[in-house]
């Protein structure tokens, strides 16, 4: 069972424990994130369940960078 996600103005959990530099927009909804860096993902931690809803379980953020 999931539980609605909080308003938008509320920061996702990961964004709280990263660094102030390493925090940015969710490309989904916009709400504050862990975003760049090790462990960064573009989307927040709601926006991540429907797409793994969509995709299936095995889907993530792979970075490309060297």
């Amino acid at each position: 069972m999931t539980t609605a996600p909080p308003p938008i103005t509320e920061p996702d959990p990961s964004a709280l424990i990263c660094p102030g530099d390493k925090a940015g927009p969710c490309t989904g909804c916009q709400r504050k994130t862990h975003r760049y860096g090790t462990g960064g993902s573009p989307l927040c931690q709601w926006c991540m369940e429907s797409v793994k809803a969509n995709w299936g379980p095995n889907v993530r953020h792979v970075s490309t960078r060297p």
